[in-house]
C-alpha cells in the first residue's frame, strides 16, 4: 500500500511554507486500493470534507474520505490562519443579496462560525496553536474608518460583540499608528491552519471513517441508486457523496473550480521576534487585516514569528517584487523590526465568485457540495461541513439549509482576469 505521510515541503518550500513546518504530523494514511462500499464518500480533505466526515462518523455512518493529494494540501494548508466571522460582504449586502430568510439564517451561521471551531479544537484536543482574543480590521484612512463603522454598526444591530477602536486603542493593539481606528471582532482568532486541518483528519480516524490520500477521483458515475466513484488505484459505492473541493477542484466536479476567478495571496514569515517587540507589536496576538483594496494581513504564530502577507503570487518575476515590497511596508508599520530576515515565504489561490458569497449545489440525486468561499475558509468550512452532515442524517432539509441550491455558473473571462489579478498585483507593489 503507498504511504502518504508526508515530509517537510513535499511539494516545495512555497507551497505550503511555515504551517508545513511548524504543523503536527497527520495521521498515517494509505491511497485506496480495491473495492469498498460507504453510505458516503466524501471528495476533498480540506475543512468542509473533514468537518462533515467527523460529524457524519460520530454519528455511526460508514464514511470513506477520498483526499487528491494529502489533507489540507489546498486553501486549508495555506490560509493566513483567520477564524472570521461572516463574509467579506457587510451583513446587510448579504441579507439584501439571498433574502432576509437566507440571509440571515447564513448571517447567524457564520457569526457563530468561529465558536463552533473553538469548540471542535477543544473536544478533540486540536494543537493548532488557537488565540481567542479577536481580530482587528484595520482603517487605513477616512474612507476605511467609514468602512469599518458601518460594519460595525450592521453587527451590532444582530447583537454580535463588535466594537470600533479609535486611532489611539488600535496603536495600542498593533504597535504601530498607521492605521485610523480598527474593528475588533471578539468572537474571532487564530490558528495554525494546517495543524487545525491535520488535528480534524486525526479525529475523523478516530471517530470510524476511513480516510485515503493520494486517491484523486477520476470518474464518478450514478448508477440506479448508488454512486459508483474511480481513482487510480481503486473504487467506492456510496449512497452519497459529498463533493469538497472547492477552489482547488479537478476531475469529474472541475466545474467548481470553472465559476470562481482565482486571487493569489502569499505570506511571509519572520524569524521569530525578540522578547521587548512581543511586547509593543500585537501583544494580544489578534488576526490583523487592513481595508484597502489590495490588501495586507498580518499576525503572529505561537514561536514569535509575524506572519505577513498579501495579494499575489511568490513565481516568476513576483517573488522579488513582492518580498521587496512587503520589507517597504514592515519598515513603515514597524521600523524598529530592521533588516529582520524571513525564515519562510508560500502562497496559494483564493476562490473568489461573481458576488463574494458562497454557493450549494448539488451534482445530481445525494450528490452536494458547498463551494466559493472568497478567502473565509476556517470557519464557514467547519460549519458548513456539519450542515451536509445534518442534511444527510435527515435532521434537515435542503430548505433548512443557509444557501438556497443553484447552477454552477463559469465565471467569464476567467483565466484573463485571473493573469490581471496577478499583473495588477505586481505592478500595485511595484509602485
Amino acid at each position: 500500500m503507498l504511504s502518504t505521510l508526508q515530509t517537510p515541503h513535499s511539494h516545495g518550500p512555497r507551497s505550503h511554507g511555515l504551517w508545513q513546518a511548524t504543523a503536527p504530523a497527520p495521521p498515517a494514511t494509505t491511497a485506496l486500493q480495491g473495492h469498498v462500499s460507504a453510505e458516503i464518500v466524501i471528495v476533498g480533505g480540506g475543512y468542509t470534507g473533514m468537518s462533515c466526515a467527523l460529524h457524519l462518523a460520530e454519528a455511526g455512518r460508514r464514511v470513506v474520505l477520498l483526499e487528491g493529494k494529502e489533507v489540507g494540501f489546498g486553501g486549508a494548508g495555506r490560509n493566513v490562519g483567520l477564524i472570521n466571522a461572516g463574509l467579506w460582504l457587510a451583513p446587510d449586502d448579504v441579507s439584501a443579496a439571498l433574502g432576509p430568510d437566507h440571509g440571515e439564517r447564513l448571517l447567524k451561521l457564520l457569526g457563530e462560525g468561529p465558536a463552533e471551531v473553538m469548540a471542535l479544537i477543544d473536544r478533540h484536543g486540536i494543537d493548532c496553536e488557537l488565540e481567542r482574543n479577536g481580530t482587528l480590521h484595520c482603517a487605513v484612512g477616512a474612507a476605511g474608518l467609514a468602512e469599518i463603522r458601518v460594519r460595525e454598526a450592521q453587527w451590532q444591530r444582530r447583537g454580535a460583540p463588535v466594537r470600533v477602536l479609535d486611532a489611539i486603542e488600535t496603536a495600542a493593539k498593533l504597535g504601530t499608528s498607521a492605521y485610523a481606528g480598527a474593528l475588533h471582532d471578539a468572537r474571532a482568532g487564530t490558528l495554525q491552519p494546517l495543524a487545525y486541518a491535520r488535528g480534524l483528519a486525526t479525529a475523523v480516524v478516530k471517530a470510524g471513517a476511513t480516510l485515503h490520500t493520494s486517491s484523486p477521483v477520476t470518474a464518478a458515475e450514478r448508477k440506479p441508486d448508488r454512486w459508483h466513484l474511480c481513482t487510480p488505484g481503486g473504487t467506492v459505492d456510496a449512497d452519497w457523496v459529498v463533493v469538497a473541493t472547492d477552489a482547488y477542484s479537478t476531475g469529474p466536479w472541475h466545474m467548481v473550480r470553472t465559476e470562481q476567478v482565482h486571487l493569489p495571496y502569499f505570506n511571509l514569515a519572520t524569524q521569530p521576534l525578540s522578547p521587548d517587540l512581543l511586547r509593543k507589536i500585537l501583544p494580544g496576538r489578534e488576526g490583523v487585516w487592513d481595508t484597502k483594496t489590495i490588501l495586507s494581513s498580518f499576525r503572529l504564530d505561537r514561536a514569535g514569528r509575524l506572519v505577513f502577507g498579501s495579494v499575489g503570487a511568490l513565481r516568476n518575476s513576483g517573488t522579488a517584487v513582492h518580498k521587496a515590497w512587503a520589507r517597504r511596508a514592515l519598515s513603515r508599520l514597524f521600523p524598529e523590526l530592521g533588516d529582520i530576515a524571513f525564515e519562510h515565504e508560500w502562497y496559494g489561490q483564493i476562490g473568489m465568485t461573481g458576488d463574494a458569497l458562497p454557493r450549494l449545489h448539488t451534482f445530481g440525486p445525494n450528490a452536494v457540495g458547498f463551494s466559493g468561499y472568497n478567502g473565509r475558509g476556517i470557519a464557514p468550512g467547519t460549519v458548513f461541513g456539519r450542515e451536509l452532515a445534518l442534511l444527510i442524517s435527515g435532521e434537515k432539509t435542503y430548505a433548512d439549509l443557509p444557501l438556497p441550491v443553484s447552477e454552477v455558473t463559469p465565471a467569464p473571462f476567467r483565466r484573463s482576469r485571473e493573469a490581471w489579478y496577478e499583473a495588477g498585483a505586481q505592478v500595485a507593489h511595484l509602485l
